[in-house]
C-alpha cells in the first residue's frame, strides 16, 4: 500500500508527500490542484469525511519529494507481463525495457491498422504493409520498400540503361552500403539504420546524382571531342545521352523545388494543427471542469436522497452497517479509523445527530474495544432549540438472535462543549469509549455480527 498513489492508487512515480502524511504522483498531485480550488487530500476524506485542517489541503507549495520511498520504488524486483517475454529486473531499468521489449504489440506507424510485436514490424513492413508497397513504372510489379525506394522513381526511371544496368533482384550496392554509394554516399550500417538514412538523407542524394550527372556530361563531351564527329551512331547517340541528362536535371531541380513547396506546406499545416490541437485542448479542459461541476451536484443529490431515505424524525435512530470484517481491518490499518452514520433529529424541527464507531476502539478502548459515540452537529433549527443539549441517549448493539442485546446509556454533561450550540459543523463526539470488548463481538456464542452485518439503535429520551 505504501508504494501506491493515493489518487491513481497506481505504482507512484516521482513520488510527494503532503503535509498530512499521504503520497501522490508527482503528475496526479499537479492535476488534482490545477483542476480543484481547495482540494483536500483523499485519504484524509476516507479517514474523516468532515475533515477541514490545515494539513489536508493539497497545494504543490507545501508537499515534498519523497526520495526515500523513489529510492525503495527504483529498487523493486518487477518483470514484464507481455507474452513470450522473459525480462525481469528493477523498477527503474523497467521504462528503458518498455520501449525495446521484442515481444511488445505495436502499431504499424504506415497506418496500415495492424498491430504486429515490435521484432516483427521489420518483416511485416517488407512483406505484408499494404501501405509500404510500390508499383514499378516499368515492369509493374508491387514491390516492397525495400526492393524499390519511391522518392527517386523519376531518377531510376530517366536514367538510360547503360548507366545502371539494375534490375530488381540485383542490389545497386553491398550488403551494408547505402544505395547510393555509387555516385559518392560513405554511409555504411545495419539495415534498420540504413532505411532511416535514406529517409532523411533525400536532399544529400539528389546534389550527389547531379554532381555525378553533371561528371558524365563532362565525359561525354570530352568523348565526342576526341571522336571527331567520326563515331559510328550507336542505338542512343551522345547527343540523345546528352538530352537525357539534361533531362535528368531538370526532373532533379524539378523534384527539390516541389520538394522545398512540400516541406513549407507541411509546415504551414502544422502550424495550423496546432492551433486546433491547443483550441481543442482548452475545450477538453473547459469540458472537464463542467463535468467535475456536475459530477459533485450528481454527488449532493444522491447524497441529500440517501439522507431522506434514512433520515429519523422521533429520537430513535437504527445503523446498518454491512462489510464488517472489512471495515474493522481498515481501522485496525488505520485505512479508515470511524465510520459516521447517517444525521437523524431527535423531533421534526428538533436537534441534528449522529453516531460515530471506531470499531477498533479509540482512546482507553483502543484495539481492545468497539467505541461508539454521540455527536452533535449544526442543525436548520438550532436558534429556536434550548441549549445545552440535555437528553438522556441510550445506545444499544442488537443481538441478531434477540437474546443479549448491549445496552449503554449516559446523561449529558451540561458543561461539556460536545454538548453546547455548534459553532462548526459538528461538535466533538462524547460517549462510550469502552461500549463492547472485541472479543465479544467477534464470539460466535452471539450474534452481534451475521452475515458480515451488525445493527446499533441510538434512543434519544424526548419527554
Amino acid at each position: 500500500q505504501k508504494y501506491l498513489c493515493s489518487n491513481c492508487n497506481n505504482i507512484l512515480k516521482k513520488a510527494l508527500q503532503t503535509l498530512c502524511g499521504h503520497r501522490y504522483c508527482s503528475a496526479c498531485l499537479s492535476w488534482i490542484v490545477r483542476n480543484n480550488k481547495n482540494a483536500i487530500c483523499q485519504k484524509c476524506k476516507e479517514e474523516d469525511p468532515n475533515t477541514s485542517s490545515e494539513e489536508s489541503l493539497l497545494t504543490e507549495e507545501r508537499a515534498f519529494g519523497d526520495a526515500a520511498i523513489n529510492k525503495e520504488i527504483s529498487e523493486l524486483r518487477v518483470h514484464c507481463v507481455t507474452l513470450g517475454c522473459s525480462w525481469s529486473g528493477i523498477m527503474r531499468n523497467f521504462e528503458e525495457h518498455q520501449s525495446l521489449c521484442e515481444y511488445a504489440l505495436i502499431p504499424c506507424h504506415t497506418g496500415c491498422g495492424h498491430v504486429v510485436m515490435r521484432k516483427k514490424l521489420a518483416d511485416h513492413l517488407e512483406n505484408g504493409c499494404v501501405n509500404n508497397m510500390t508499383v514499378c513504372q516499368k515492369c509493374k510489379r508491387s514491390l516492397s520498400s525495400t526492393e524499390y525506394q519511391n522518392p527517386f522513381q523519376l531518377v531510376f526511371d530517366y536514367f538510360p540503361s547503360f548507366l545502371f544496368q539494375q534490375d530488381h533482384s540485383t542490389p545497386l550496392i553491398n550488403k551494408d552500403g547505402c544505395r547510393f554509394s555509387e555516385v559518392g554516399c560513405s554511409f555504411r550500417g545495419s539495415k534498420e539504420k540504413r532505411k532511416e538514412h535514406e529517409k532523411t538523407a533525400v536532399g544529400a542524394h539528389m546534389l550527389l546524382l547531379l554532381q555525378h550527372i553533371k561528371q558524365l556530361k563532362a565525359s561525354l563531351c570530352a568523348a565526342a571531342k576526341a571522336a571527331n564527329g567520326s563515331i559510328p551512331q550507336p542505338e542512343l547517340s551522345l547527343e540523345n545521352k546528352l538530352h537525357v541528362f539534361e533531362n535528368i536535371v531538370s526532373v532533379l531541380n524539378k523534384e527539390v523545388e516541389t520538394s522545398n513547396l512540400e516541406i513549407t506546406a507541411f509546415r504551414r499545416q502544422s502550424e495550423l494543427d496546432q492551433n486546433i490541437i491547443r483550441g481543442l485542448e482548452l475545450k477538453i479542459a473547459e469540458l472537464q471542469r463542467c463535468l467535475m461541476q456536475k459530477d459533485a451536484g450528481l454527488s449532493s443529490l444522491h447524497k441529500s436522497l440517501l439522507f431522506s431515505e434514512q433520515a429519523s424524525y422521533d429520537g430513535v435512530f437504527l445503523w446498518k452497517i454491512t462489510d464488517v470484517g472489512r471495515k474493522l481491518q481498515d481501522s485496525v490499518t488505520g485505512r479508515t479509523v470511524s465510520l459516521y452514520s447517517p444525521a437523524f433529529y431527535t423531533a421534526k424541527y428538533g436537534y441534528k445527530v449522529c453516531l460515530r464507531v471506531y470499531l477498533n476502539g479509540d482512546g482507553t478502548g483502543k484495539g481492545s474495544h468497539v467505541s461508539l459515540f454521540f455527536v452533535v452537529m449544526k442543525g436548520d433549527y438550532d436558534a429556536l432549540l434550548p441549549w445545552p443539549f440535555r437528553h438522556k441517549v441510550t445506545f444499544m448493539l442488537l443481538d441478531q438472535n434477540n437474546r443479549e442485546h448491549v445496552i449503554d446509556a449516559f446523561r449529558p454533561d451540561l458543561t461539556s462543549a460536545s454538548f453546547q450550540r455548534p459553532v462548526n459543523d459538528m461538535n466533538v463526539a462524547s460517549g462510550c469509549p469502552l461500549f463492547l470488548p472485541l472479543s465479544k463481538l467477534q464470539s460466535p456464542k452471539y450474534a452481534y455480527v451475521r452475515e458480515d452485518t451488525l445493527f446499533l439503535k441510538c434512543i434519544i429520551e424526548t419527554n
